[in-house]
């Protein structure tokens, strides 16, 4: 029978496949009493299947292919921690023989306490590590019994692929699906910063997360329909629907193909207005990617990526290798590094920094300041790098004066060091700050007079502006760009560095949302940067505008504040066909 579930798309596009279920052990344990002469044994148990799970993670990072996304080895990394951390290699065994239980009651004992302190956590990045925690119980759980971690899905010679049914995914059971030809992962749980969605993006697979019911309701083998564009499941389609599905999937495919043949061509506008079409990067192999898809430069190096995952820190060598490699192969194109944006939800293994608002707290550029060192040593490396190409460095969520002039005081202190040891840097590198904080926006004159440049950063500040955690469920349906003061906001600032000759450049998720491309021109905007993969996206979408008509239409848009009207307009501005190139 044919029905249909809604979700959370989190990445776009038409999967069409079979179902393969993926099974995970339930916390649903049974409570026995171990006779006294009994007790070491079952500890001993225990200690085993602790150790049997950390071979496990230890051969999936060593499986892990070279080419794959960094967020397999990050996500396997974390959750080898929690499997190290005493509360569940230690406290268990404590629990065995001050209760004389077994093994597998003391784990959902000490998993049930861990569990209620996730819970009261406010922050929704960090409760949502409550699922790490609970797969990492379920691999010891499967340890315990004496079954596999992983049961890959059966061997299939049909030309249909596999789409993974799941709960919850693991890290570890995304590396071992590596192999196998899947479509799209769609997920009961989970939301834009589950593991799931963060891997299905680094994929460009089509995937739903938050379906719920999907695992107990889809059959293994049953044909399913994946729209990560709209969020829908569709099982058992009849023929109509899954002929309907079959086209836009083929049609999807051809538009993809046909925007490879923009790679070399100018982003202008129909009228002759030119547009720089950057992309963002986190780690230096993702050049290859920035060039493929034909993006003019860089616009954002996201340098805390290379602090992450490691038990150890980039020295300054390491970093300047980073920095240099990128560019060089970036031959002279423009690229701009930020300085390290460590806290809330991007921690280190040798410090964490959460607070009981992390998004709020010691994070970017207060973190930086109150580590001089490790600041001084990054700003050494990135000067260093500026003498092998077109290098400049960007600021992330600077609020103040204060902040400004000991960034930059901070920055004359490495450049005199380098002076010292007779290295060569580019004495007139740009430095820029980056708009994400609404007093910045609100009180931009110091920011035009003390900078080089800008940068809006609009995930953060739709977020802070709107006060709405975009990673959380709930709410994530007022998280909205097209609000009328996150307009207001995105205008002023861009209006006032053109007026003060300051290049400002969109380096948010709404650069590469193509719905908002001709708004954002009308806005004034001339410089975008955004995933790689979107640029061919934009670019279309460039090529197609007529500034003078977009800039009439954002002015109605600024005039208007019901949302409807307002998504009228932006309807209305997308459709407008303008007139060819004279």
């Amino acid at each position: 029978m044919s029905f249909t579930l809604h979700g959370i798309g989190v990445s776009g596009g038409i999967a069409i496949g079979r179902a393969h279920l993926v099974s995970h052990a339930t916390l649903e344990v049974n409570h026995y009493v171990v006779p006294p002469h009994q007790v070491a044994a079952e500890s001993m148990r225990f200690d085993a299947a602790i150790q049997k799970v950390r071979s496990e993670f230890d051969e999936l990072r060593a499986e892990i292919p070279a080419g794959a996304p960094v967020e397999f080895s990050a996500f396997v990394n974390l959750h080898r921690m929690i499997l190290d951390d005493a509360t569940l290699s230690v406290e268990p065994r404590r629990i065995i023989e001050t209760e004389q239980c077994n093994a597998e009651w003391a784990i959902k004992v000490q998993t049930d306490a861990l569990l209620a302190q996730f819970d009261a956590i406010e922050d929704t990045y960090l409760r949502e590590r409550r699922n790490d925690v609970i797969q990492v119980v379920e691999r010891i759980l499967k340890a315990l019994s004496g079954q596999p971690g992983y049961v890959p899905p059966p061997a299939t010679g049909s030309e249909q692929e596999l789409i993974l049914v799941a709960h919850d995914l693991s890290p570890a059971d995304v590396v071992q699906f590596k192999g196998h030809n899947f479509a799209s992962f769609i997920t009961d749980v989970g939301g834009a910063t589950s593991h799931t969605a963060v891997v299905a993006r680094s994929l460009n697979i089509p995937s739903i997360v938050a379906l719920h019911r999907a695992r107990e309701l889809v059959r293994e083998n049953e044909l399913l329909i994946v729209d990560g564009t709209s969020g829908v499941l569709i099982v058992d389609p009849d023929e109509r629907v899954l002929a309907e599905y079959q086209d836009r999937k083929r049609a999807f495919g051809v538009e993809r193909h046909k925007l490879t043949g923009l790679r070399d061509t100018r982003a202008v506008t129909r009228d002759g207005v030119a547009v720089e079409l950057h992309a963002n990067i986190e780690l230096p192999d993702d050049v290859e990617q920035v060039l493929a898809n034909g993006a003019t430069g860089i616009g954002l190096f996201r340098s805390e990526f290379l602090f992450l995952n490691r038990s150890d820190l980039p020295d300054e060598e390491e970093q300047f290798e980073a920095y240099r490699s990128v560019a060089v192969a970036m031959k002279d194109r423009p690229v701009t590094i930020r300085t390290y944006d460590l806290g809330a939800d991007k921690q280190t293994e040798e410090g964490s920094y959460t607070g009981t608002n992390p998004a709020l707290g010691l994070r970017a550029i207060r973190l930086c300041l109150t580590e001089p060192k490790r600041f001084l040593s990054q700003l050494r490396a990135l000067l260093r790098a500026t003498h092998f190409g077109n290098v400049s460095i960007l600021i992330p969520m600077l609020a103040s004066a204060g902040e400004i002039e000991q960034t930059l005081q901070m920055i004359a202190r490495a450049k005199a060091s380098l002076d010292d040891s007779g290295q060569a840097y580019n004495r007139d590198v740009k430095i820029g700050g980056m708009i994400e904080v609404p007093a910045a926006a609100l009180a931009l004159d110091v920011f035009l007079r003390k900078l080089d440049f800008l940068s809006i950063g609009t995930n953060d500040l739709i977020q802070y502006t709107l006060a709405i955690d975009r990673a959380d469920e709930s709410v994530a349906h007022l998280y909205d760009p097209l609000h009328p003061a996150i307009l207001a906001l995105v205008s002023n600032i861009i209006k006032r560095a053109d007026k003060a000759g300051v290049p400002v450049t969109m380096c948010g998720e709404m650069a590469g949302d193509v719905s908002l491309t001709r708004l954002l021109l009308g806005l004034g905007l001339r410089k975008f940067s955004m995933h790689a993969a979107h640029v061919p996206d934009v670019k279309q979408q460039v090529l197609g505008a007529d500034t003078s008509t977009a800039i009439t239409a954002a002015r109605a848009m600024l005039r208007a504040s019901d949302p409807l009207r307002l998504k009228m307009l932006l309807a209305k501005m997308n459709t407008i066909k303008t007139p060819d190139a004279a």
